[in-house]
């Protein structure tokens, strides 16, 4: 899969790309109400208004579903944007690139992209991240709830990639401490997952490593400095190369079962990631100790002395501390749901196929069982 999007990363690049606007007539902003207030985004809205007609839709939630894609394109009616700027964080840049497809000419419908239909075309499109962690702007996939079934389906096409990403870190400076740890860990997620895939391969596994040497060295001080403008524009890359490795390889057990824990719980992603990292890697490491050994070497207080099987089990315990630092739950029954929906989890996680025949080693219905019932440390089993 080729990612032909231009990057333009650095602070205050926002000033900068008046010149991106020139060809266009009719520009849609998708973002959010608490995105929208921002003053660089503000100023973004002034530049975009002085030179072309423009329509802002502020109105994504947290966790989209198909109803709230449909209200969106009602709403615009019959608009036809010729430049679609997404400005938020995961959910937002994937209606963005949702709606850059089902605004262009002889678009398919929402229902047929559900269905499995591959869209041939969309319109310009500009993605600008303002959290860190989802790296949506980097991958094919736009991910909606399902609320009829609780759980979320993921439309997926090298089309949906952008002409334009901005990789601004001022705008993250506004994420509060919790949604700066768990869309870091999400990041973490893609750029592991990814890395330990059975489909990794040597494109995908750069961008992988790059991207954690990133992270391990900037994630705690993004949440600890608000203000570090440098770590934050890290831990944006790192983002970016966690959705670049999914582009080129996908993810497994973690976001299998997280999508239910998201879908019926409506646990924020990030949060269901943290939740399930440290237990689903403690699964996995046998059949990729020497991958885990490779992650190991790139923390910043990694102990070269350690054996292989000692790095990599070193990785996991470095996994469910640095959740328990940031102060993130590692368990279910902290967060009121109970061990009554183990069947539903279960048969739910393994139902998303597309991700679970990327684990590396097999995996059965009893091992997801395990993994879900660590979660629940209040029971005896």
């Amino acid at each position: 899969m080729h990612i032909n999007s231009t990057v333009i990363a650095g602070y205050q690049t926002l000033n900068d790309i008046g010149y991106l606007l020139q060809q266009h007539q009719q520009v849609l902003i998708v973002t959010d109400k608490n995105i929208v207030t921002l003053p660089a985004v503000q100023r973004l809205i002034e530049q975009v208004g002085g030179q072309t007609t423009l329509s802002i839709v502020d109105s994504v939630p947290p966790e989209p579903s198909q109803h709230d894609v449909s209200a969106v394109l009602a709403s615009l009616r019959a608009q036809k944007p010729d430049l679609v700027i997404g400005i938020g964080g995961g959910s937002v840049l994937d209606v963005a690139k949702l709606l850059s497809v089902l605004c262009s000419d002889n678009a398919p419908s929402l229902e047929a992209l559900l269905a499995g239909e591959k869209p041939q075309r969309r319109t310009a499109s500009l993605l600008i991240p303002t959290t860190a962690g989802t790296g949506s702007e980097a991958t094919p996939n736009a991910i909606l709830a399902i609320p009829e079934k609780e759980t979320k389906v993921g439309i997926i096409s090298p089309v949906m990639l952008p002409d334009y990403v901005v990789l601004a870190p001022e705008l993250t400076t506004s994420m509060p401490a919790h949604i700066a740890s768990s869309t870091g860990i999400d990041a973490l997620c893609h750029l592991f997952e990814c890395f330990t895939a059975n489909v990794a391969n040597p494109v995908s596994d750069n961008y992988a490593l790059i991207g954690m040497k990133k992270l391990f060295a900037s994630l705690e001080k993004t949440v600890a400095e608000p203000a570090n403008l440098a770590a934050r524009l890290d831990m944006l890359w790192a983002s970016y190369y966690g959705g670049a490795a999914i582009a080129h390889a996908g993810t497994h057990l973690v976001h299998a079962m997280s999508y239910p824990l998201g879908g019926k719980y409506h646990l924020p992603h990030g949060v269901a990631n943290a939740i399930l990292l440290a237990p689903c890697m403690r699964f996995v490491r046998p059949a990729a100790t020497g991958k885990f050994a490779q992650v190991y070497d790139l923390l910043p207080d990694a102990d070269a002395s350690l054996s292989e099987e000692e790095k990599s089990v070193a990785l996991v315990d470095y996994f469910a501390a640095l959740v328990q630092r940031l102060k993130l739950p590692a368990s279910l029954d902290e967060l009121g749901i109970n061990a009554d929906h183990l069947p539903y989890l279960v048969e739910a996680a393994l139902d998303v196929q597309r991700l679970m025949k990327n684990v590396p080693g097999t995996v059965s219905a009893s091992d997801v069982r395990e993994v879900y019932l660590t979660l629940f440390p209040t029971l005896n089993h």
